[in-house]
């Protein structure tokens, strides 16, 4: 919760430095804008346009959070200012009104703490303090509203003046799909090594248990001996049987493929050690290669939630949103999962190559929520 008030004080200090400096951009529109009819000018006026540009842009990227391409012309740069420094010329006089009204409430406040009437001499009457209390509320609503419509056209109006090219967008394209190629790499590799190591640590061993039992039992000669071992022989199958079914479940359930997700889902409910409570909100099934991977970060969350949360209910979540579709895991454990942890970041590498978005919020003492979003076209 701390990150929020930071933020909002970050984002006014930017509105308020983006105020100052609508006045030096608005002079230079107005005596740029009459200096672009002398030819020889224009370069000049065109590269003091694209640093104040350039300005703007940084300390957009630095407080408000909107990051924004660097290859726009000098053109487009005077192009955007002058829209921009009416903008900022808007949010210098929301300033101005705030810090007016929050003096005209320091004068109304002290008056009616000395018992007379604001903006007078008379005595207050009952209602004054009520009248003063919900106006002075109204104002400061409509000064945050102020401030946040301000910021939303800020950002709009960056993307649109600094949005990136053709170029830009083909060379971050280039970039995301080869983080995505390495991703899905590390994501088989990680699958690999844990299959590996489910079958070595449990299937391999049930089955040497297995046969010792079975060459104990051709060895004695003891016919209720051997019927012991042959009992003990026959329970170790069973559980051998039963860790290969979990291993195979674990590499691909085949309910995912014969019946879709939401009955993959309800088996992975009924197979928790921890009661799950599911609520699946799917009109029509998405593609296999996004059930795949609204199953798996199911699994492995409630695996993970099983084994480190002490958890006494988990609740899973996954519903269509517009044109992507969300899972989001949330359990009453202890938290302080990291999404750079072991499994989670498996999963964020399996959500990020299928060119979707992966978060983690797990405070101190919970509850942990692991939501996954995945474009669904």
């Amino acid at each position: 919760m701390r990150r929020y008030p930071r933020k909002a004080l970050r984002g006014t200090l930017g509105l308020a430095i983006g105020a100052m400096t609508a006045v030096a951009e608005f002079f230079y529109v107005l005596f740029g804008g009459i200096a672009l009819a002398i030819p020889a000018l224009r370069p000049s006026v065109f590269a003091g346009a694209r640093a104040l540009s350039e300005l703007e842009r940084r300390r957009l990227e630095k407080y408000l959070g909107a990051e924004n391409a660097t290859d726009y012309t000098g053109r487009r740069a005077m192009a955007y200012l002058a829209p921009r420094c009416v903008l900022g010329l808007l949010s210098a006089g929301i300033f101005v009104l705030i810090l007016f009204g929050a003096g005209s409430g320091v004068i109304i406040g002290y008056q009616l703490l000395s018992g007379r009437a604001p903006g007078g001499e008379a005595p207050a009457d009952w209602y004054d303090p009520v009248t003063t209390t919900l106006f002075g509320a109204l104002l400061i609503f409509l000064s945050i509203q102020g401030l946040l419509g301000v910021t939303t056209l800020e950002r709009e109006l960056a993307r649109r003046f600094f949005g990136p090219s053709k170029k830009e967008q083909l060379r971050r394209r280039v970039s995301e799909l080869s983080t995505s190629r390495a991703e899905v790499v590390e994501a088989v590799n990680g699958e690999r090594r844990r299959i590996e190591r489910d079958l070595h640590d449990g299937v391999q061993q049930r089955l040497v248990a297995l046969g010792m039992l079975l060459g104990r039992a051709r060895r004695t000669g003891d016919p209720d001996n051997a019927s012991e071992l042959l009992r003990q022989a026959h329970e170790e199958s069973q559980r051998a049987l039963k860790d290969l079914r979990e291993v195979s479940w674990r590499v691909y359930p085949i309910a995912l493929d014969s019946d879709g997700l939401h009955p993959a889902l309800e088996a992975l409910a009924e197979r928790s050690g921890v009661p799950v409570h599911l609520r699946v909100d799917l009109p029509e099934r998405p593609p296999a290669a996004i059930e795949t991977v609204v199953y798996f970060v199911a699994s492995e969350a409630v695996t993970n939630t099983i084994k480190h949360a002490a958890a006494t209910l988990i609740d899973i979540e996954a519903e269509r949103n517009g044109d992507s579709v969300r899972v989001r895991i949330t359990d009453d454990g202890t938290g302080g999962a990291r999404e750079s942890g072991g499994g989670l970041s498996g999963l964020a590498r399996r959500v990020a190559a299928a060119d979707g978005e992966f978060t983690v919020h797990s405070p101190l003492g919970g509850p942990t929520v692991v939501t996954a979003v995945l474009p669904c076209e």
